[in-house]
């Protein structure tokens, strides 16, 4: 498969790998560098939203581990994040498996599509699963948030060497 993509640039091979789950494309890829892990296709997609929108499990992986990976890219036309498209999957268990991984790389339950929806807003009522996994991101947010807070209060406790006067 990889013929088919030999005249393209890498940012383009990486959206093709992310829509087709062609997890040998996006290794080569990542092997022969220059590309752009956020780099958007015409329809202002990223690798990420192929990948979710086309169920590429492998390929998500392998994106959301590259440490310049935004995992709340906002595409064009929906205004719409990857945990936006997640929630259309029609397939249960591969909804569940997308969502579960965007929520550990950090996905933002809070943004709003072009329609002020949050992901939450459009998941199906009776997905009790999903929507206690966000509810559970959201808490952790919040205690993550609070023990920010909490470690800026303590001020200038000193130089932080460990060492005192003997």
């Amino acid at each position: 498969m990889a013929e088919d993509t030999q005249g393209a640039s890498n940012n383009e091979r990486l959206l093709a790998a992310a829509r087709s789950d062609n997890e040998e494309l996006i290794l080569d890829v990542f092997q022969q560098g220059g590309f752009d892990i956020n780099c958007k296709d015409g329809l202002g997609n990223t690798p990420l939203h192929n990948a979710v929108s086309h169920g590429s499990t492998e390929v998500l992986e392998h994106i959301l581990s590259h440490e310049e990976c935004d995992v709340d890219p906002i595409n064009t036309i929906e205004g719409a994040t990857p945990l936006h498209l997640a929630m259309r999957i029609e397939h249960t268990a591969l909804r569940q498996h997308i969502v579960e991984s965007l929520l550990d790389a950090g996905a933002d339950t809070y943004i709003k599509d072009k329609n002020g929806e949050t992901a939450l807003d459009i998941l199906p009522p009776d997905e009790t699963e999903i929507r206690q996994l966000i509810t559970k991101a959201r808490a952790q947010l919040n205690v993550s948030h609070e023990d920010i807070a909490s470690d800026d209060e303590d001020g200038d406790a000193g130089s932080g060497s460990g060492s005192e006067e003997d």
